[in-house]
Formats: C-alpha cells, sequence, structure tokens
C-alpha cells in the first residue's frame, strides 16, 4: 500500500532521508507541468520546480498536517512562479481588473452561445486548446490548469494561491468566458 503524503512528511522528519526523495518523485511532474504552463518556458519551468521544492524541503517543519501537501506544494510553486515572472516583467494582468482581481466588464457579459467547457469538449485539436490557454493571463490560465489538469478541487486551488473559495470560483467563471470567446473567435 501506498504511503500518504503525510506519512512520507513524518517519515522524514523522523529521520528517513529518502520519504523526501518520494514526495518529489511524486509530485515533480506535475509541479513541472504547473510552472511551464505559467511560465511558458523550459528553462524557467525547471527553475520554478528546482525552487519550489528547495523551498518545500526548508520549509517541510511548517507544514500542517492533516492538510493537503498537494495544495501547500502548489501555493508554493505558485509563488515562485509569480516572483520569477514579476523580476522578468512578464506577469501581465487585464487593465480591466480592480485590485480584488474582479473585472466588472467580464462579469455583465452574457452570451447565449455554449458554455465553454462544452466547447472545449468538442474541441478535437489539443494544439488550438492549449494555444488558447497560453492567451489567458497567468491568473486565469493558472485556476483551469489546477482544476482541469491536476484535478484540485475549488478548495483545494484556494489554498494553492492562497485565495478565497469565491474567489477562485469567479476567476474559474472569468477564465471560462475568455476562453470561450476565444474559441468562437478561433473557430471564424
Amino acid at each position: 500500500m501506498e504511503k500518504t503524503d503525510d506519512q512520507l512528511i513524518t517519515e522524514y522528519l523522523g529521520g528517513e532521508e529518502t520519504a523526501f526523495a518520494l514526495l518529489v518523485t511524486r509530485h515533480l511532474k506535475r509541479v513541472y507541468n504547473f510552472a511551464y504552463r505559467l511560465s511558458d518556458n523550459a528553462e524557467d519551468a525547471e527553475d520554478i520546480a528546482q525552487e519550489t521544492f528547495l523551498k518545500a524541503w526548508r520549509n517541510l517543519k511548517k507544514y500542517q498536517h492533516g492538510r493537503s501537501f498537494k495544495a501547500w506544494l502548489f501555493r508554493i510553486a505558485h509563488n515562485t512562479a509569480i516572483d520569477l515572472l514579476r523580476k522578468k516583467k512578464e506577469y501581465m494582468l487585464s487593465s480591466f481588473e480592480n485590485e480584488e482581481g474582479e473585472n466588472p466588464l467580464l462579469d455583465n457579459l452574457m452570451d447565449p452561445e455554449p458554455l465553454p467547457d462544452q466547447l472545449v469538449a468538442r474541441a478535437e485539436d489539443k494544439k488550438l486548446v492549449d494555444s488558447l490557454l497560453d492567451k489567458l493571463s497567468p491568473l486565469y490560465r493558472e485556476v483551469l490548469l489546477l482544476r482541469y489538469n491536476d484535478h484540485f478541487t475549488f478548495e483545494e486551488i484556494g489554498e494553492a494561491l492562497g485565495k478565497s473559495i469565491h474567489t477562485v470560483k469567479s476567476q474559474h467563471r472569468r477564465a471560462l468566458i475568455i476562453l470561450h470567446k476565444l474559441l468562437v473567435e478561433s473557430s471564424y
């Protein structure tokens, strides 16, 4: 039977050196993929992933047992990616968003077209979907990636990104609206 993340952390903190290596092996691919999708650069993604696990290792004693290690780890990855992107001045937010991340323009749009997730389900071309996701701001892209690629719940996404569940749901909805518009535009 495979050990849980909490069990591996307890073992590592108890002196079992290989337990942390198992945690890294278990989560490295997801953290790297998440970092790559945020940075759109393989070298930056490697740096983000490496720094994420280094920070996790340094702060493992601060991890609260019983909470989602995956969400805790992705919060570190998110913060590390944001720091790197800010340093590179590539992190852009919509000019219509306020300080809370709300976009009144998008909140008031009504569209009779099929729902964005229905359009995505119909899209057979993965390259098209990937290229459309790359057009989203990192703020929205990371919510969609955590939700659909990493199968996080809204609660886990909120914990990973340090946001309330309402903010996460709102950003998820806005991201789907934008993605829907991009899909409709690309079909013409």
